[in-house]
């Protein structure tokens, strides 16, 4: 890394800073509709999605999946971090061959709370002799500074989604692509484990055995056992992945990756398959659909989309 002067450096750790004070008020999202009944987990679910709506219910019977968990652990290289809330929604296609076709959110289909990533900057960066990242670890005396939140993002659909998987234990359930998004002031604000071109690609599995039920409910989510939805209800499972590869960071420090080397440096990564993993603590696993799709054909995916905005509140 070429020198720079010390008026240069404390420069740029102004401008990382104020980036970083501008990055931290966030931006607004629409939120979510709340939903009726036994369509209350899916309120994300693409139900208006082309795809979803040409199902005809006879070659594709059209379906969501809501999987949320409140808490968990993922470990990356060498950094271990508590995880919040997860929430896992897709629309799936079931095709008549026994394949599927996964369709995703406009907005993604995983959704994370943020979690702070332990010792902040000092853990991550420091010490180091590198002059920049010196510089940076002069300035950690304040903790605001010192913070590193981690946040799960999806960044492609999901796929290799397998229903069966879900009530069984160790078998891969869905495939999801995702990089993890780290904010400071001193990372900026384009600070990522994992790309759209090279994404985490976790795969989680049962753990442990759900518990597994149906029930019956009517087109705007009321009970009723005779009712033309179906859902399928798998509660309280533990799921894991340990499979993973884990690729290095990028763009951390202004988005130029002026530290990219020492968050490498300090977490392990890149990490191959085998040395990350993830866990999801007491998971809550949903699946609906037309409980006879083939009777609304050729359009049970109109249908199914009318059910849920009837349930809409």
């Amino acid at each position: 890394m070429p020198l720079v002067s010390s008026r240069t450096r404390l420069a740029t750790l102004s401008a990382l800073t104020a980036l970083g004070a501008f990055v931290s008020v966030g931006t607004a999202t629409a939120a979510s509709p709340v939903l009726n009944g036994s369509w209350a987990p899916f309120d994300r679910c693409p139900v208006d999605a082309p795809a979803m709506l040409a199902a005809d219910g006879l070659d594709q019977a059209p379906q969501c999946v809501s999987s949320s968990s409140p808490s968990g652990t993922i470990k990356l290289g060498n950094t271990t971090v508590v995880t919040g809330k997860t929430n896992l929604q897709m629309g799936v296609i079931q095709n008549a061959d026994g394949t599927n076709t996964v369709v995703g959110p406009p907005a993604g289909s995983l959704i994370a709370d943020s979690a702070t990533v332990p010792g902040g900057l000092l853990g991550l960066m420091c010490p180091s002799d590198i002059p920049f990242i010196t510089d940076i670890c002069r300035q950690l005396s304040d903790a605001s500074l010192n913070k590193i939140t981690a946040t799960v993002e999806s960044v492609g659909t999901p796929s290799d989604f397998n229903q069966i998987a879900g009530v069984l234990t160790d078998m891969p359930i869905v495939r999801i692509p995702v990089r993890i998004h780290l904010q400071n002031p001193f990372l900026g604000s384009n600070c990522y484990i994992g790309t759209k071109a090279n994404p985490i690609m976790l795969y989680p599995s049962n753990l442990t055995s759900p518990d597994f039920s149906v029930e019956r409910f009517n087109g705007d989510g009321s009970p009723n056992e005779e009712g033309d939805m179906s859902r399928l209800n798998m509660l309280g499972s533990t799921q894991t992945d340990t499979t993973f590869a884990v690729p290095g960071a990028s763009g951390c420090g202004l988005g130029l990756g002026l530290v990219n080397g020492a968050v490498n440096l300090k977490t392990g990564l890149p990490s191959a398959a085998g040395k990350n993993s993830i866990t999801l603590n007491n998971t809550q696993t949903y699946l609906t659909g037309l409980y006879a799709p083939g009777v609304a054909a050729p359009d049970a995916g109109k249908l199914f989309a009318q059910n849920w905005h009837a349930a809409v509140k």
